[in-house]
């Protein structure tokens, strides 16, 4: 599978390049757990190549990709492990149509089946999504009406006292939306909330949403995707607004990584790219039921 994923980048001439899993500065992201290591100056594993792999696009490396060993603290589970491969690469030039039908298209190389058809793209946008499973409006329902939705799928009510609107949706995708994805389909759910845009941009024609995608077969997410933001202004606001959200919820201060910055102020390039779960690939592509099942050491075995 490694050897088709680097084949289906070199027939489209997107050059493989690594950068360090060691990295000075790591993710402001409240819901993302960073590994720090006993080193001065303080050094981090990384949770994604996203930042150096901007400062490549930025200094003019055109398309590319990467396949690397990912880190994240307190993620382990039925299809999480806290060392993880991830597939990373970024098309120059794509807008989000395009680099949704790139990834269902690897998707689908990787489980495909001899003889078997390839298995259809379904795109969805979030607000669909929600309206479809779960009879509700995910961008203008009241906060209360989603507390109520998420009380009424198991959520305790002393979780909801303390609860974002964000995650009251994050809650009630992960267990009431995301699991009915991609049954019998590679489903592209596409245009989050622009409260959930990371490093994606907003969409122009309606800033609400966010030009950002996640990828689901078998109600597994596998990937997830941006049209990815080149305003360094924008990018340091939405530091300085995770920063602060770590702070009311008593997580360690990130700084800002200075060196992405810089690489947005010079210029990068209009892209596109994604991160995806290689490990979960192979679990579906097995019929594993475990993320263990298919790796040759994982965490209890490390």
């Amino acid at each position: 599978m490694l050897h088709s994923i680097r084949g289906f980048f070199h027939e489209r001439k997107v050059l493989e390049i690594e950068t360090p899993i060691m990295l000075s500065c790591t993710v402001t992201d409240p819901q993302i757990a960073s590994l720090a290591l006993d080193l001065a100056p303080r050094r981090y594993l990384h949770t994604s190549p996203e930042y150096p792999m901007k400062r490549l696009l930025a200094a003019g490396s055109g398309d590319i990709y990467q396949v690397c060993h990912t880190f994240r603290a307190g993620e382990h589970s039925r299809t999480h492990n806290p060392e993880f491969t991830m597939i990373e690469w970024y098309r120059t030039g794509f807008d989000l149509r395009q680099i949704m039908s790139e990834t269902a298209a690897l998707v689908a190389r990787l489980l495909s089946v001899p003889g078997a058809p390839v298995p259809d793209t379904e795109l969805l946008t979030y607000e669909d999504a929600f309206r479809r499973e779960l009879d509700c409006d995910a961008l203008a329902s009241p906060t209360r009406q989603l507390a109520e939705l998420c009380v009424k799928h198991g959520l305790a009510p002393q979780s909801v006292s303390s609860a974002t609107r964000d995650d009251l949706l994050d809650f009630l995708v992960a267990t009431q939306i995301g699991p009915r994805l991609g049954a019998e389909c590679i489903t592209c759910l596409h245009h989050y909330p622009a409260s959930q845009a990371a490093l994606a941009q907003l969409d122009a024609e309606d800033p609400r949403t966010a030009l950002r995608f996640e990828v689901y077969v078998k109600g597994l997410e596998l990937a997830n995707g941006f049209v990815e933001l080149a305003d360094a202004g924008e990018q340091r606001a939405r530091f300085s607004a995770d920063q602060k959200l770590r702070a009311i919820r008593g997580l360690a201060d990130i700084k800002q990584d200075a060196g992405l910055l810089a690489a947005l102020e010079s210029g990068l390039p209009p892209c596109a790219g994604v991160a995806l779960g290689f490990d979960r690939v192979v679990m579906l592509a097995t019929g594993a039921t475990s993320i263990d099942e298919v790796m040759a050491f994982a965490w209890e075995r490390a």
